[in-house]
């Protein structure tokens, strides 16, 4: 594809790091102690990235000049990963009657208001990095990565939810819908630190919630049971681990460190530390003696290390 040298911008103002309110949502999971493990973070420091990006970015042109146009326009010509931000979803989700340059004057204003959401997408950038062995760099991540982008682009129609620029929100939500297939409505509460792995088919509902450093594969559904109205859908806690395929449905709590495995219908909570698989979902072990998790499965991304038996796996 060629590169975009339309969308080159430069000279826009550094983000502002005044203290600024972000959404806030209850703690909905009781502290949950994992035995012989670090805290539930991400071991690069965020403020590295995007240091780290323009190297990276430099490094690649140096190996493929054929790009130096490119990445020029994406990222090395930005005065910080806000702008570079603002301008690569401006490029994804215009339209000829939605031009980049007014996408690109939104994104960048909701960005310079809130240097917390900056935050989080660094962590969403370490996430991909540290959990995805497909991801090359930051920089792979960053252009790429559909699951990424369109968390990003979430981050900021939230932002905008919240502040009752309900029309904007949810344009943002259509068109991240239409280019990446991912659909989160703009009142779900979004953590950092998350990856939405290949992330084809992810929907969110409105009033979902879910925690710091989640991992969530594609085809997973946090849903509403078509019978409510209010607050409907699943809470999920930190550092769970989502398959492919899942859903998720209704006002139900999955405990943080928790595990569901791929293609599950999930109806009621999920205590903390606890793998369920299967339609209906159900613990392994039982309710009475079920296995702990002892591992963070949403850093960890382990799938399968429930099967200690043959019994484990045959239906």
């Amino acid at each position: 594809m060629a590169p975009c040298i339309d969308t080159f911008r430069t000279c826009k103002p550094q983000l502002s790091h005044k203290d600024d309110s972000r959404f806030c949502y209850m703690n909905l999971f009781r502290p949950v102690h994992f035995p012989s493990r670090a805290p539930i973070t991400n071991s690069l420091d965020g403020g590295d990235v995007w240091l780290k990006m323009l190297e990276e970015a430099k490094s690649d042109v140096e190996q493929e000049p054929v790009l130096s146009s490119y990445y020029h326009a994406s990222i090395t010509s930005h005065p910080s990963l806000g702008s570079a931000l603002a301008n690569i979803l401006s490029v994804k989700l215009s339209t000829l009657t939605l031009p980049s340059n007014t996408l690109f004057e939104m994104f960048i204003s909701v960005l310079e208001e809130s240097p917390e959401m900056v935050e989080s997408v660094k962590q969403d950038l370490v996430a991909a990095k540290e959990r995805d062995p497909a991801c090359l760099s930051y920089v792979h991540c960053f252009l790429s990565f559909k699951g990424f982008l369109a968390c990003q682009a979430h981050r900021i129609a939230h932002k905008l939810w919240s502040q009752d620029r309900k029309i904007l929100a949810l344009l943002i939500q259509n068109r991240v819908s239409e280019a990446f297939a991912v659909d989160i409505h703009p009142g779900a509460k979004i953590g950092k630190g998350i990856l939405l792995d290949h992330a084809t088919a992810v929907v969110i509902g409105e009033t979902a919630v879910v925690g710091d450093n989640v991992s969530i594969l594609h085809g997973v559904t946090l849903g509403g049971t078509g019978k409510q109205c209010g607050d409907r859908h699943p809470k999920i806690g930190d550092g769970v681990l989502i398959g492919a395929g899942t859903c998720i449905l209704g006002n139900i709590t999955i405990g943080e460190g928790a595990k569901i495995g791929s293609g599950s219908v999930v109806l009621k909570d999920v205590p903390p530390r606890t793998t369920a698989v299967g339609n209906p979902a159900r613990p392994i072990g039982g309710k009475e003696n079920r296995r702990m998790v002892d591992k963070v499965p949403g850093l960890s991304m382990d799938q399968t290390s429930y099967l200690t038996e043959w019994s484990d796996y045959v239906i």
